[in-house]
């Protein structure tokens, strides 16, 4: 469990300090230098930038295209996380196995667990980090969405529904619905884990108290992509997984039937 979060937070962590310590006051325009500048926050900047154009000046609307397009671009990573999710669901009983069989707690066994684990895993063609994966791309294009928001004018500066995109929600409508569509959508792609991996049901109600926690300081255009990024998440789950969850709720869920 730990050695699955930790490098979680620690990516989430080196890449709060990169949207920190990068020009964070300074104007993004075609003429910024630097990595993260040239590839990340000025090509996020200008594609919302065009999407509002073609929508006739509407940045919010803009924002929730832009974070579409991403899902979609990154949709082939999360069908294989949740193909990675399911194979690892299978392989639940055999991993119990070999917890039983390696259950002395000295380090030569553990390290024979380990070492049993990672070639089940090989047998199988599973890898227990591809669950990260997605997060992991999706971290820089948070970080750099903050940038291209709080760093271009005219989104910093829109408005869209009740809200101002480059202040906080006044209301806090949105962070609680961010939190509340991340723990549908981490609900649902536990669906048939829970009671195999207690550990990991525990960040179904982990993240969205982190989420609501950020999003309550960050710019409503952030909290937005946000909750459009989890909604689309949850329409795509559902279709991905519907055979589990429909499992689930009439009680079949996978490691429940005997």
């Amino acid at each position: 469990m730990k050695k699955r979060i930790l490098p979680i937070f620690g990516v989430m962590a080196v890449f709060l300090l990169l949207g920190g310590c990068s020009q964070v006051n300074k104007p993004i325009t075609s003429e910024s230098t630097g990595f993260w500048n040239e590839y990340i926050v000025y090509p996020l900047s200008w594609l919302i930038k065009e999407a509002a154009y073609l929508l006739g000046g509407n940045y919010g609307l803009s924002i929730i295209v832009v974070t579409i397009l991403i899902r979609l671009v990154i949709l082939p990573l999360v069908i294989k996380q949740t193909k990675s999710s399911k194979a690892m669901q299978a392989l639940q009983p055999e991993m119990k196995a070999l917890r039983e069989k390696y259950s002395s707690k000295d380090q030569k066994t553990q390290q024979k667990l380990q070492q049993e684990t990672m070639a089940l895993f090989q047998k199988h063609g599973v890898n227990p980090m591809a669950g990260c994966f997605p997060l992991i791309i999706q971290m820089p294009i948070l970080i750099g969405f903050y940038h291209a928001i709080m760093r271009t004018r005219e989104i910093a500066e829109g408005s869209f529904l009740w809200f101002d995109l480059g202040e906080k929600d006044p209301f806090y409508i949105l962070p609680i619905l961010a939190g509340i569509t991340t723990f549908i959508q981490q609900k649902m792609m536990m669906a048939g884990t829970e009671n195999q991996n207690p550990q990991m049901a525990m960040m179904v109600w982990m993240m969205p108290i982190m989420i609501v926690v950020f999003a309550i300081s960050f710019p409503s255009a952030l909290s937005l992509y946000w909750v459009v990024g989890n909604i689309f998440m949850i329409v795509q789950t559902y279709f991905i997984k519907g055979p589990d969850l429909r499992a689930q709720a009439t009680g079949k869920a996978g490691g429940t039937k005997k």
